[in-house]
C-alpha cells in the first residue's frame, strides 16, 4: 500500500526552507515504512495527496483552533481525511543546537508522532515511545520503540524486511531494556477513518 503526501502551497513557514523541512518529514515517514508494509510518495497535487501538510494559526477552519506556542503542536487525521496541521505560532526547527530558543519544537519529533496517529495509533503510556502524549522544548524523540512497532504492526503486519533482533539491540543499548517487560501492546487502536488525536506538551 502507497499513501501519497503534500505539502500546502499558502499554508508554510518561511524562516525555514521548504527543502529541509520535506527532507525532516520524508525522514519521519521512512521510520514507520520500515517497519510496516505502507510506503509514502510525496506528490505536488496538495488536494488529491492523502496526506495534506501545513502549518496554521488559531482557528483555522477545521474546529480545532490551534493555542499559540506551546500547548498543542499539532494535530492530524486519518485518511481519507488526511489533514495534518501543525501550529505556525511555534518556534519550529530541524536542528535544536542552531536554535536558542528555549521553546523551540523539534519538527522531526512531532512528524514521526502525528504519522503515527495519520496510521490509526492513539498515545501510549510507555514514556519512551514515540507516541507518549508528550514532547518537551528542545527535545528529540524520533527513535520508534517496541511499543511504537508493536502497535502499527497490529494494524498494518510487519514489513518483510524488518527484524526485531535490530530494534531489541537498539533499546537495550539505550537503557530503554525496561518498556520490554510486557510484550503486548500498550496500544488503545482506533480503526475510525477519522480519527482525530491531539499531541499536547506539557
Amino acid at each position: 500500500m502507497t499513501l501519497t503526501y503534500a505539502f500546502s502551497g499558502d499554508n508554510m513557514i518561511a524562516y525555514i526552507s521548504l527543502r529541509d523541512i520535506k527532507a525532516v518529514f520524508k525522514r519521519a515517514f521512512s521510520r514507520w515504512s520500515s517497519v510496516i508494509p505502507v510506503n509514502f510518495s510525496e506528490i505536488k497535487n496538495y488536494e488529491s495527496a492523502d496526506i495534506k501538510i501545513g502549518f496554521y494559526h488559531g482557528d483555522h477552519g477545521d474546529g480545532e483552533p490551534f493555542d499559540g506556542v506551546l500547548g498543542v503542536l499539532a494535530h492530524s487525521f486519518s485518511p481519507e481525511n488526511g489533514r495534518f496541521h501543525l501550529d505556525a505560532a511555534e518556534t519550529w526547527t530541524v536542528d535544536l543546537e542552531s536554535v536558542r530558543s528555549k521553546v523551540a519544537v523539534d519538527l522531526e519529533s512531532v512528524a514521526t508522532h502525528e504519522i503515527g496517529h495519520i496510521l490509526g495509533l492513539a498515545h501510549t503510556s510507555v514514556k519512551e515511545a514515540v507516541m507518549y502524549p508528550s514532547l518537551s522544548p528542545r527535545t528529540k524523540k524520533v527513535d520508534l520503540k517496541m511499543d511504537d512497532v508493536q502497535g502499527v504492526q497490529a494494524l498494518y503486519g510487519s514489513n518483510p524486511n524488518f527484524k526485531y533482533s535490530s530494534l531489541l539491540e537498539s533499546e537495550n543499548s539505550s537503557n530503554y531494556a525496561i518498556a520490554l517487560k510486557s510484550r503486548s501492546s500498550k496500544w488503545t487502536i482506533s480503526l475510525l477513518v477519522l480519527l482525530f488525536i491531539l499531541f499536547s506538551i506539557t
